[in-house]
């Protein structure tokens, strides 16, 4: 059967507006989702379901095809399952839907492998994903009625101890896989029925997660980042024009060059070093004269016309593995670099194909603290690293 992952992705958005592409720790939020679902290899194709040009970029960006829904089931009032429904009148070879929110950033592959095992091999018509909470409830009181709240899961006089109560199983809203025949019909849970239990680290849900910090440490901590696992970063490659400078170049009368930069990115290289991080620097052309004026004290190549073979030096001499170097660029002849690098950012005024290629895109533009930023980003997951190796 033909199993389809399937994201909705409206463009409009009542609370943060296009909050589908908004970047989560550097990723659009979408990517996440779109990341976890290519890596599992489970789903027959891929899609995202959209009625705007920015979506349908970013979607396309990570590997997903786009079907570009009707105004009818793109407003305000539309459910999911209207939506879904068009999708598979549009996809005839479609036969199992597995419907994964955006907003669902901290999904892993490993979870979706097992949906797929228990719809396709043992015999469910829908699965859904829920997760344990130990929370009280009590009957609501509203304004003017003259009674008492009632407990609804408790005794109060006999209180569970948390590690004597199971909890109780709470949808979480991250997916929801479903056989054709039960859409068509107008459901998206019915038939036989399983649930999927996901880990509560697992569970964030950007729809009440909306304060954005809060969700960025949340998947930094418990996101997925790739089929391999992190390592500790000990070099980092940075393109000086556009990245460490705003790109920028001003010519005085007597033809002498001037660029400018963020004191905060100086002080972001001070901190990587300190840190025990390497840091070189790569440009296309012979800016030799502003880097002794920088006084950066670091490696540089200038006039490189060949960035790959340059980093690939690099990391042989230092014998260093790939997901020890981390990249950041922001031109066409970053491109190869930001793909083979384990870790690696764009300014936010990169070009296109080098934001397409990277795995972090700053907030902050080239020259303007963006290697501050890219230096915090590699700080963050270094602690991630730590915490998994303690654990």
């Amino acid at each position: 059967p033909h199993l389809a992952a399937l994201v909705l992705a409206r463009g409009g958005s009542k609370g943060i507006p296009l909050k589908n592409i908004k970047l989560l720790a550097g990723v659009p939020l979408i990517g996440w989702v779109l990341r976890a679902a290519i890596d599992a290899g489970v789903f027959h194709s891929i899609w995202v379901s959209t009625d705007h040009d920015e979506i349908e970029k970013v979607a396309k960006q990570f590997g997903a095809q786009v079907h570009r829904r009707s105004p009818e089931v793109s407003q305000d009032s539309s459910t999911s399952l209207e939506a879904i429904r068009e999708f598979l009148n549009n996809h005839h070879e479609v036969d199992i839907v597995g419907n994964i929110q955006a907003t669902s950033p901290c999904l892993h592959p490993s979870d979706l492998i097992k949906v797929a095992d228990l719809i396709q091999k043992e015999g469910f018509d829908s699965v859904f994903s829920v997760v344990r909470r130990h929370q009280f409830r009590w009957s609501e009181v509203k304004k003017g009625e003259n009674k008492m709240t009632e407990p609804q899961n408790l005794n109060p006089a006999k209180r569970y101890r948390r590690q004597d109560w199971p909890g109780e199983l709470y949808e979480n809203g991250s997916f929801y896989f479903a056989k054709r025949h039960l859409i068509e019909k107008g459901y998206l849970q019915g038939g036989k029925m399983a649930y999927y239990e996901m880990r509560a680290e697992h569970s964030v849900d950007i729809d009440i997660d909306i304060d954005w910090p809060i969700a960025e440490q949340r998947v930094l901590s418990f996101g997925y980042f790739g089929k391999e696992p992190l390592k500790e970063v000990k070099l980092l490659v940075c393109s000086i024009d556009g990245c460490l400078t705003n790109g920028r170049i001003y010519v005085t009368e007597d033809h002498k060059e001037m660029v400018s930069y963020d004191y905060r990115d100086i002080v972001g290289i001070d901190l990587l070093k300190k840190r025990g991080i390497q840091v070189r620097l790569i440009s296309d052309r012979d800016c030799s004269k502003t880097l002794s004026a920088m006084q950066l004290g670091c490696v540089a190549k200038v006039s490189a016309t060949n960035k790959l073979q340059i980093l690939k030096d690099w990391q042989e001499d230092m014998g260093l593995s790939w997901k020890e170097v981390a990249y950041l660029g922001n031109e066409e002849s970053d491109v190869e670099c930001l793909k083979q690098a384990g870790m690696s950012g764009v300014p936010a005024d990169a070009c296109a194909a080098a934001q397409k290629a990277a795995g972090y895109i700053c907030k902050s533009r080239g020259g303007c603290g963006a290697v501050r930023e890219f230096a915090e980003h590699i700080f963050l997951l270094l602690e991630k690293v730590n915490s998994a190796r303690k654990q």
